[in-house]
């Protein structure tokens, strides 16, 4: 594509711009995981992790991590000023009591409702589904990055999913490597298509119905 960044650093780098000074941030595993590469340094959020952390910084560089500091995941992590560390029970206690400004998901399939689908692919073994069922309810906003096809080449973004839902119309935002899509009460609006692709692309990918924005802006990194 002659692009600067690979297509997972472009999806978490637009992602990054969704957040403000001063917000609490939960990430998903996967690309969410990434945004914190691309947050100015300058830049005060605290970013929170199911596993019982708040503080997480960008990933450190090889031979510089510590092997007591990972994030939900199990990757390791390095941390900013005034971070803190707690049990599970108290991480979840800050999502249920919605202390969360965003949370940022990978997903499987998004409806054109907003209705998220995250946690497991049928006929797949999984340990549970982990935090995303409270994140998606309890978070103030609900941004979802992910690939825009399947890896046969299908629309991840549906009129209805078709895999168990994680939770329903809770979704605000959808970032891929083709568009940034809003989740809004008329449907899902296209405002944003990045570089290669074009609009016609985007909708002929898309098996929802989109709006598309008055003015729609091109996203190149």
């Amino acid at each position: 594509m002659g692009l600067g960044i690979d297509t997972r650093n472009r999806i978490a780098k637009r992602a990054a711009q969704e957040i403000k000074a001063g917000m609490i941030v939960n990430l998903g595993i996967g690309i969410p995981s990434l945004v914190p590469n691309h947050l100015p340094q300058n830049m005060h959020v605290m970013i929170q992790a199911e596993n019982g952390i708040l503080g997480i910084g960008p990933t450190p560089s090889n031979g510089l991590e510590d092997e007591n500091l990972c994030n939900a995941a199990g990757y390791p992590v390095s941390t900013v000023k005034g971070v803190s560390y707690f049990d599970s029970s108290v991480a979840f206690g800050m999502i249920r009591r919605g202390y969360i400004d965003i949370t940022i998901l990978g997903s499987l399939q998004v409806s054109e409702k907003g209705d998220l689908a995250n946690w497991i692919v049928p006929g797949k073994r999984v340990p549970g589904m982990g935090g995303a069922m409270e994140l998606a309810q309890k978070a103030k906003k609900v941004i979802v990055l992910m690939n825009h096809t399947s890896k046969t080449g299908e629309s991840k973004i549906v009129r209805e999913c078709t895999i168990p839902l994680t939770s329903k119309q809770c979704v605000d935002l959808i970032i891929t490597e083709m568009a940034v899509i809003q989740v809004t009460n008329e449907g899902l609006r296209l405002t944003e298509v990045m570089e290669p692709y074009t609009v016609a692309e985007v909708v002929s990918n898309t098996s929802a119905q989109l709006i598309l924005a008055e003015t729609i802006e091109n996203i190149s990194y």
